[in-house]
């Protein structure tokens, strides 16, 4: 994560590409460091086309001066997760379970990110806030299952990790944990025996949610660091975002459906993009996500595609989309 990079300069150079050779204009590199920073490591640029300014894994990173348009209905809290937070750390939406966010820090930052505005100096897992999570969890009997968020939750250490979930294990309602994670994608490295040693200690029903958007992010390397998640007992789900420019066509998404199963791992949502300020050129229509989801019906058996969702604010749940019904 050090490593990574975050000059846009430096990134372009990498890919043999040319400013010019873009058709979009990019953000200053001040803006980009003051505002939201590029971070891409390099095991993740490695994956990317070399001169190819369309390539799909590139066109999730890069800063572009259209992040700064403000358009009607994106805003800085697109799923009200400020209003959902009982305790600073803790988002409590849905019925038996509840979202941790552990940490603010990420190996990569992608320009669609529905927290790119989210306040985490204000809820950063101190001693004094983790307490407080503990409390207000170990006090509601009705949650079943905890999730852990962020930022990245595996971009903290071994020792942090075990810290949170050792705390966890004596709120005896507990069943689930889930990790809601990036980095075995963009970073594999990270699937270490130390990450596996944690996850087979773990006392919980434990599920890790995956998030690639496109095939080209499945390399040999991610493959072996998910076989070894998947050895670990654990379960293996992805959730995708459905972005213009990199995946909003039916080829790429079978072939992701496809390479995520033979890594064994479950298609599991597709969401549209939430409405975050900044994001509004990745945003594809509801009506032509209706019919990419339709071809994925027709192409796939049936475990092979991720339910197509979006998440509305105060919603009990995700939003399912059926593909037949028009909006």
């Amino acid at each position: 994560m050090a490593r990574g990079i975050r000059n846009v300069d430096e990134l372009l150079r990498i890919l043999r590409i040319q400013p010019g050779d873009l058709t979009v204009k990019l953000r200053g590199q001040a803006e980009t460091i003051s505002d939201f920073p590029l971070r891409v490591p390099h095991s993740y640029v490695a994956r990317m086309a070399m001169g190819d300014p369309q390539d799909p894994l590139l066109q999730q990173v890069l800063p572009l001066m259209c992040e700064h348009d403000d358009i009607i209905g994106f805003g800085t809290d697109p799923v009200d997760d400020i209003g959902a937070m009982t305790v600073p750390g803790v988002i409590h939406k849905y019925q038996g379970r509840a979202l941790l966010v552990v940490t603010g820090s990420c190996a990569i930052h992608c320009r669609y990110c529905f927290r790119r505005h989210f306040p985490y100096g204000d809820t950063s897992m101190n001693t004094q806030r983790l307490n407080g999570a503990i409390d207000y969890l170990a006090s509601n009997p009705s949650i079943k299952e905890v999730i852990l968020s962020g930022g990245d939750p595996l971009s903290l250490t071994d020792w942090k990790l075990t810290r949170i979930t050792q705390r966890l294990a004596d709120i005896t309602h507990l069943k689930r944990l889930r990790i809601h994670t990036r980095l075995p994608v963009v970073l594999p490295s990270r699937v270490d025996d130390g990450l596996i040693q944690w996850l087979e200690s773990m006392p919980f029903k434990t599920t890790l949610v995956l998030h690639a958007n496109h095939p080209n992010e499945i390399d040999n390397e991610v493959r072996h660091g998910l076989g070894r998640l998947a050895g670990s007992g654990i379960t293996l789900l992805n959730q995708t975002v459905l972005l213009r420019g990199v995946n909003d066509n039916s080829p790429a998404l079978i072939r992701l459906s496809e390479s995520l199963f033979e890594a064994n791992v479950l298609p599991y949502y597709l969401h549209l993009l939430d409405r975050v300020r900044g994001a509004a050129h990745f945003e594809v229509k509801e009506q032509e996500a209706r019919n990419l989801h339709q071809e994925l019906l027709s192409a796939l058996p049936g475990y092979l595609v991720p339910r197509l969702v979006r998440e509305l604010p105060g919603n009990p749940y995700k939003m399912p989309i059926n593909p037949r019904q028009r909006p």
